[in-house]
C-alpha cells in the first residue's frame, strides 16, 4: 500500500471545507448570535418591502405611561410607608426615652432609699452595740449585787476569823451580838465581798441580835466559838480590817473583856446562798407628811448590811 503525500490530504480537506455551508464550521455561539440578528433584520426588511404599516406610536407611549404611573404609585406607596414607619419609629423612640428617664428616676430614688437604709442600719448596729455593752454591765452589776446581798453561792480566797470566849467569863465578858456586828461591819468596810457567821450567810436583810442570852443570825441561834468567814483579797483584807473604825472598836472590846480572836488567810472559802425567806426583793418608803411620823428620825439601815459602793471591784 502506498501512502499519499501530505499535501494531497491538505488539499482534499480545504476542498471539502469550501463545499460545506458556512454555519457548519462557525462556532456555535457566533452562529446563534449572527442568525438571530440576521433573521430579525430579514423579517423587518420583508415587512417594509411588502408595504406593511409601521406599528402605531401611541401604544408604546401608553405602555410607557402605564409603566411610569405604576412606578410612581410604587414610589408613592413606599414613601408613605416609610413616613408611617418613621412616625412609628419616632413615637417608639420617644416612648423609650421617656421610659428610660422614668426608670432612671426610680433607680435614683431607690439608691437614695438604700443609702438611708444603710445609715439606719449603721445606727441600729451602733445602738445594738451600746445595748450589748449596757447588758453586759447590768449582768456584771447584778452578779456583784447577788454576791454582796447573799443571793448566790460564792467561792474564793478570804479570811477566817475565829472568836472564843474566855473560860471564866461572866455574862458581861461573853461575846455579845454587838461585838459580832462590829467585826462584820469592819470586814465590809475593809472590802469583803461576802460574809457568813457560823455558816449563816449574811444578806441585805440579815440581822445579828440576841434572844435572851443566845446570839441569833438570820433568826437562828448560834453559839461559840464564833467563826466568821469573809471572801476578799487576802493581801489587803485583814490589814484593812483594823484600819476601820468598826475593826478597831472590835479589837478594843476583845482586849477589854478578855475574849480572844484569830485572823487567818484562807486560799479557798465557799459560802452558801442566804436563807430563801430572806431572798425576796422588797422596798419601803415613809410618808413624812404623816402626823404620826413627824419628829421621828429616819430608820437606820441594818448594821450587818453590806455597803453599796458600786465603784469597788466585787468579783469573787
Amino acid at each position: 500500500m502506498v501512502d499519499e503525500p501530505a499535501d494531497t490530504n491538505a488539499e482534499r480537506t480545504d476542498a471539502a471545507t469550501a463545499v460545506l455551508p458556512e454555519r457548519v464550521h462557525l462556532p456555535l455561539l457566533s452562529l446563534i448570535t449572527q442568525q438571530s440578528l440576521d433573521e430579525d433584520y430579514l423579517v423587518a426588511a420583508e415587512r417594509r418591502a411588502a408595504g406593511a404599516p409601521r406599528a402605531p406610536r401611541g401604544r408604546p407611549q401608553r405602555v410607557a405611561a402605564l409603566v411610569i404611573a405604576a412606578f410612581g404609585i410604587l414610589v408613592s406607596t413606599a414613601f408613605v410607608q416609610t413616613a408611617q414607619n418613621a412616625d412609628v419609629d419616632d413615637e417608639s423612640r420617644t416612648t423609650l426615652i421617656s421610659r428610660l428617664e422614668s426608670e432612671g428616676e426610680l433607680l435614683a430614688r431607690q439608691q437614695e432609699s438604700a443609702a438611708e437604709l444603710r445609715l439606719l442600719n449603721a445606727d441600729l448596729e451602733r445602738s445594738l452595740g451600746e445595748l450589748s455593752d449596757a447588758e453586759q454591765s447590768a449582768l456584771v452589776t447584778n452578779r456583784r449585787l447577788q454576791i454582796r446581798t447573799g443571793f448566790v453561792r460564792v467561792t474564793g480566797e478570804g479570811v477566817l476569823v475565829t472568836i472564843t470566849d474566855r473560860p471564866d467569863a461572866d455574862p458581861v465578858q461573853l461575846v455579845q451580838d454587838a461585838d459580832l456586828r462590829l467585826l462584820v461591819n469592819g470586814l465590809w468596810e475593809a472590802g469583803a465581798e461576802a460574809i457568813s457567821v457560823n455558816s449563816e450567810r449574811l444578806t441585805g436583810r440579815s440581822a445579828i441580835d440576841t434572844s435572851g442570852q443566845a446570839i441569833e443570825v438570820n433568826g437562828k441561834g448560834i453559839s461559840g466559838p464564833y467563826v466568821v468567814e469573809a471572801i476578799g483579797d487576802t493581801r489587803t483584807l485583814s490589814a484593812r480590817l483594823f484600819d476601820t473604825t468598826s475593826g478597831l472598836a472590835f479589837a478594843g472590846n476583845a482586849e477589854a473583856y478578855g475574849f480572844t480572836y484569830s485572823v487567818d488567810n484562807v486560799p479557798d472559802l465557799s459560802l452558801a446562798a442566804g436563807p430563801s425567806q430572806l431572798l425576796i426583793l422588797r422596798s419601803a418608803s415613809t410618808d413624812q407628811s404623816d402626823p404620826e411620823l413627824e419628829g421621828r428620825p429616819p430608820a437606820a439601815s441594818p448594821t450587818t448590811s453590806p455597803p453599796t459602793n458600786e465603784s469597788e471591784d466585787d468579783s469573787p
